[in-house]
């Protein structure tokens, strides 16, 4: 056995794993195409862009925090900060969410001020909008997600509202949580 073989087996198992490799699809880097992550509040099915949601973690043990409004749930220790926790569905429509097995909390990036965790319903995963779908949107109904709530279109048959959490974490009343 020569000096070059293991390298050279390296080198085929490399090659054979390229050709078979579970590619992304093409329409990923296609101009127009949105990406973003799904999640519900409520009876809502929304969706944020995929640069705007850092991570999707289990609901987290939580610190109360007295004095503020009630949607503030508390503080929360995600691997050494502290980081508030929002009941979104409370927030956004005053009905609290019930934890459950598929209640998840989104962490969001708060500008400079560090991040913020959105305790959502469930995250129903990765979605992709083509270009067509966008150009079919519609304009946001509910007075409450007016100004969060970007666009609305159809995916799969159901109507998905972009939501925009740099949007929600710029909002003056998001960022009052002082009772």
């Amino acid at each position: 056995m020569s000096a070059e073989a293991p390298f050279e087996i390296l080198a085929e198992y490399e090659r054979l794993s390229l050709a078979h490799q579970a590619g992304v699809p093409e329409q990923i880097e296609a101009p127009g195409l949105w990406r973003g992550i799904a999640f519900r509040v409520g009876t809502r099915q929304l969706a944020a862009g995929i640069g705007e949601v850092n991570e999707i973690m289990l609901p987290q043990a939580l610190t109360p925090v007295p004095g503020t409004q009630p949607w503030l749930l508390g503080i929360a220790n995600v691997r050494g900060n502290l980081v508030p926790v929002i009941d979104l569905g409370l927030f956004l429509f005053g009905n609290a969410t019930s934890t459950a097995d598929r209640t998840r909390v989104l962490l969001v990036r708060q500008g400079s001020s560090g991040s913020v965790g959105l305790l959502v319903d469930e995250v129903a995963g990765q979605r992709s909008l083509s270009f067509e779908a966008q150009a079919d949107a519609e304009g946001e109904d509910d007075p409450r997600l007016m100004r969060f709530v970007e666009r609305n279109v159809r995916l799969d048959g159901q109507r998905l509202g972009i939501f925009s959490m740099l949007r929600l974490t710029r909002a003056a009343d998001f960022q009052q949580a002082a009772a």
